[in-house]
């Protein structure tokens, strides 16, 4: 099967790191052009106005977006409106509402629409799923710390507006929660931890409504130096895992699980998404699954401000 000619819109941080890596890796994928002002990838076309690489590659039949969420709805419009396929890095924009117009123009244009949740892709988060399925939830706490000056240097964009803050990590937990809860939750209320200079927060708490009566909550926080926790903790009536390191690790019950012997692939979150979106191409697919983003916008709906000391880099 001949590989899919792509243009990667947006050269920053994850699209070196992850983007590049896994569609160079991959046999679905030529990487054909890419869009960005200020930088390039050494032997690939590159363009600084999206409209103009559209116009100029009819043969390019997907775009990956990896600018940041406010600005992304009109690249994907474009892209949408001249007949190309669309994958939204996380999350896939800057609100709910153009996400469910993008999904629309997708399906009425007939390209696919892909947004990405690439936590979702770590290797025992499909096991955890499958061990909890018919299980009763009890408890769920995350615990999601990082520094984000080791994993966001410089990205000013994501303290302003739009940028979600210390939620573009949080979301990659509740996109994870999302994928292997059986049973739907949602917010009752959050708590906002704002520096003063900035107009996103940088740690929340948040509480969940289970409809069983399980104890559901999360625990975001920016601010974290030394060791890093990307966890998630469950109790059922029937027993209790953790999933560690994003989903990279799982514990059942106390007994660490093999990713081997689970059957996990190992290829990275990024590989499998790349892999996904070439299934969706391919049989005409749509995947808009919005619900980790929605429970982001009902935490800054029901959020209590609180004020603290400015962030500085």
């Amino acid at each position: 099967m001949m590989a899919l000619k792509i243009a990667l819109a947006g050269i920053g941080k994850i699209a070196r790191d992850q983007h590049i890596p896994a569609i160079a890796a991959s046999p679905d994928w030529e990487l054909a052009a890419t869009v960005s002002r200020h930088a390039s990838v050494d032997g690939v076309p590159s363009y600084d106005d999206f409209t103009a690489m559209l116009a100029a590659r009819p043969d390019i039949e997907v775009v990956s977006l990896c600018m940041p969420p406010v600005p992304r709805f009109d690249y994907a419009r474009a892209a949408i409106a001249a007949g190309r396929h669309v994958m939204l890095e996380k999350p896939p924009g800057a609100t709910l509402s153009e996400c469910h117009a993008l999904e629309a123009m997708a399906r009425q244009a007939g390209v696919s629409i892909y947004a990405t949740w690439h936590s979702r892709e770590a290797a025992m988060v499909s096991t955890a799923k499958t061990w909890l399925a018919g299980k009763r939830l009890e408890s769920l706490v995350v615990t999601w710390k990082e520094d984000v000056r080791k994993w966001h240097p410089g990205q000013t964009w994501i303290w302003q507006a739009g940028g979600l803050g210390v939620f573009d990590p949080g979301i990659n937990a509740l996109s994870i929660v999302t994928e292997i809860l059986p049973d739907p939750i949602h917010v009752t209320a959050s708590d906002l931890f704002i520096p003063e200079n900035c107009e996103t927060p940088i740690a929340a708490h948040i509480a969940f409504a289970h409809p069983y009566g399980a104890k559901v909550s999360a625990e975001f926080d920016f601010r974290k130096e030394g060791d890093q926790f990307w966890n998630i903790e469950i109790t059922t009536a029937e027993g209790s895992l953790v999933l560690s390191e994003g989903g990279a690790a799982l514990a059942i019950d106390g007994v660490v699980q093999s990713a081997t012997a689970a059957g996990a692939a190992l290829t990275g979150e990024y590989p499998r998404l790349y892999a996904n979106m070439a299934r969706l191409v391919r049989a005409g697919g749509v995947d808009m699954d919005l619900a980790p983003m929605a429970h982001v916008a009902d935490a800054f709906v029901l959020g209590r401000r609180i004020p603290v000391e400015p962030f500085i880099e």
